[in-house]
């Protein structure tokens, strides 16, 4: 089963822009996991508009200013009254070193002056992120992106890296029972923006009935 540009545009409005280049590579992807139903199309590009912008990015956006740092990572970044502390105030609107600090000795990073934080930041449709998920990607889509991570951000390793994830976390199955919570936790890792990816998804399930 194949979708359209057009029916992405429906679910996804700000696609609009990337929807022509993006949905050929979508379309061998999902047929090369299994995602070839309309329930588990519906669920796949639901969950990708959120954590893509929509299919608007495929690199990760870290231009966050002190108090936005505060705000998302408040054990970290925030002084306890809800305002940014030193550490916030000094990495504040510098994304390199944001990422370096966050993403430092996590997912199989380095130390923050590895710089491996900010190399293997979020890439992709679904956002692979840290040194360790990069080398799992890879290997799996038989491609080193632990030398070359830049290549996530090209529509075919964007595509394939996301399907090749769903399938891999037995995302169809959920998908096919309507488990869409599930599905959620083990993409996000929590419910971050889980009321706009089920707004996406009722959409979705219209443009795609079962």
């Amino acid at each position: 089963m194949l979708i359209t540009p057009q029916q992405l545009v429906q679910v996804l409005p700000r696609a609009s822009a990337t929807a022509a280049t993006l949905v050929p590579e979508l379309n061998l992807s999902m047929l090369a996991y299994g995602i070839d139903n309309p329930a588990r199309i519906a669920a796949f590009i639901a969950q990708l508009g959120v954590e893509s912008g929509q299919f608007t990015c495929l690199v990760e956006n870290l231009h966050y200013s002190a108090q936005r740092l505060a705000a998302i990572w408040p054990n970290r970044f925030s002084d306890g009254k809800g305002q940014p502390n030193a550490l916030a105030i000094q990495l504040g609107g510098n994304p390199e070193a944001i990422a370096n600090s966050v993403y430092a000795g996590r997912l199989g990073n380095g130390p923050e002056e590895s710089g491996d934080g900010w190399r293997y930041r979020g890439r992709g449709l679904l956002q692979v992120t840290g040194r360790e998920n990069y080398r799992k990607v890879g290997a799996a889509l038989k491609v080193d992106l632990e030398a070359t991570p830049e290549l996530l951000e090209q529509p075919h390793y964007a595509c394939q890296s996301a399907a090749c994830f769903w399938a891999d976390h037995e995302l169809n199955d959920l998908a096919d029972s309507g488990d869409f919570k599930t599905i959620t936790l083990r993409i996000n890792g929590g419910l971050n923006g889980y009321d706009e990816r089920v707004k996406f998804w009722e959409v979705a399930k219209q443009v795609w009935p079962t």
